[in-house]
């Protein structure tokens, strides 16, 4: 096996296990525990790991707040394949929140191509632009502080409008999920305050987010597990988190 092979590997079963000990890493690969070191130590130096006495764990990424037009291009393949499966959630006549998210955006260009008959309230203003030419969705602007970076609206004005609202799903989009601690998180507080409030207008949570966002922490935790009904990601995670999910009867699209 090449050296990056048994790299990747091990940062596999750290995404698996949530750490490693050198000496089963030096039986499972069948080298010494001198070369297992300095496997972990390259790792380290490329800040995909923290080693640790007798083993190392996975090093979790910060998140940080880019601005939604450069949000919109990454993992656009992945992104239009998660907001495909949320789209056929959506049932005839449901009223639904879609949130700040470039997920949200595709999401709601695919709404907009359909027929469904829909209610969409929303905080992210381009999301309106998709429904010029449709005649079937009612759209319903949330008011508020607009953050041009975030590209929607946020803040108390906003929480206060969201809480007249009740509907029936709610999409949400997040920049981090941390399965130790089982916490969802994003950039900031006023942006997460406002998804809390969100969240608390609708009768069933979706998150929707890719699967590296497990790797992730935002600055702010706005969430926590127990809070979310669904998880919409492009496809099924290790085994080790579908088991947190599992427990936290989140059920994963």
């Amino acid at each position: 096996m090449f050296a990056e092979e048994r790299l990747e590997q091990i940062l596999d079963l750290l995404r698996e296990n949530g750490k490693v000990l050198v000496k089963d890493l030096s039986i499972k690969f069948n080298v010494s525990e001198p070369m297992i070191r300095k496997d972990l130590q390259r790792l380290e130096k490329e800040g995909k790991i923290k080693r640790t006495y007798g083993g190392a764990i996975l090093e979790r990424n910060l998140a940080h707040n880019t601005s939604i037009s450069s949000r919109m291009i990454k993992n656009l393949d992945l992104k239009k394949k998660i907001a495909q499966k949320a789209f056929e959630f959506i049932e005839e006549n449901d009223m639904i929140f879609l949130d700040i998210s470039s997920i949200n955006f595709l999401l709601a260009e695919m709404i907009a191509k359909s027929n469904k008959r829909l209610t969409i309230l929303t905080n992210m203003v381009e999301i309106t632009t998709h429904f010029k030419n449709n005649l079937n969705t009612d759209i319903i602007c949330i008011g508020g502080t607009y953050s041009k970076k975030l590209g929607g609206v946020i803040g108390s004005a906003a929480i206060e409008n969201i809480s007249k609202y009740r509907v029936d799903k709610a999409f949400i989009g997040s920049c981090g999920v941390n399965l130790l601690d089982n916490t969802v998180s994003n950039f900031d507080m006023e942006e997460g305050n406002t998804k809390k409030a969100i969240m608390n207008s609708g009768k069933n949570i979706y998150l929707v987010m890719e699967n590296e966002k497990f790797y992730f922490d935002g600055a702010y935790k706005f969430a926590h597990l127990k809070d979310i009904d669904a998880i919409v990601t492009e496809q099924t995670p290790n085994s080790k988190i579908c088991e947190v999910l599992e427990k936290n009867r989140i059920d994963l699209i």
